[in-house]
């Protein structure tokens, strides 16, 4: 299982989000990021998966119309797991500082 952890500003993104929007994120986190970051197959092309020009090694997902979470990938905290660090969350505008 992947494991993760959040940055201080993804934490206080994530509480400005209204509660249809936090339901989104988790359920397209659990029923499609984790599921590819475990079998290590292509994420899936709903999520939009590409990297923020401007933060090398910083990438976007989207997970609503106008909803994009930024993270990268940090030190595994268990091997052969994946961990993510998520790092914004929110609209378009968390582009300014992803």
């Amino acid at each position: 299982m992947p494991t993760f952890e959040t940055t201080t500003r993804f934490t206080t993104d994530l509480d400005h989000l209204t509660p249809a929007q936090h339901r989104r994120f988790r359920r397209v986190v659990l029923k499609a990021f984790v599921p590819d970051l475990r079998t290590g197959r292509r994420f899936h092309p709903g999520l939009r998966i590409k990297g923020v020009r401007s933060a090398p090694g910083v990438y976007e997902l989207t997970w609503a119309p106008d909803g994009r979470a930024t993270w990268c990938y940090g030190r595994a905290r268990v091997t052969g797991d994946r961990h993510i660090v998520w790092r914004r969350i929110g609209t378009h505008d968390i582009f300014a500082r992803p």
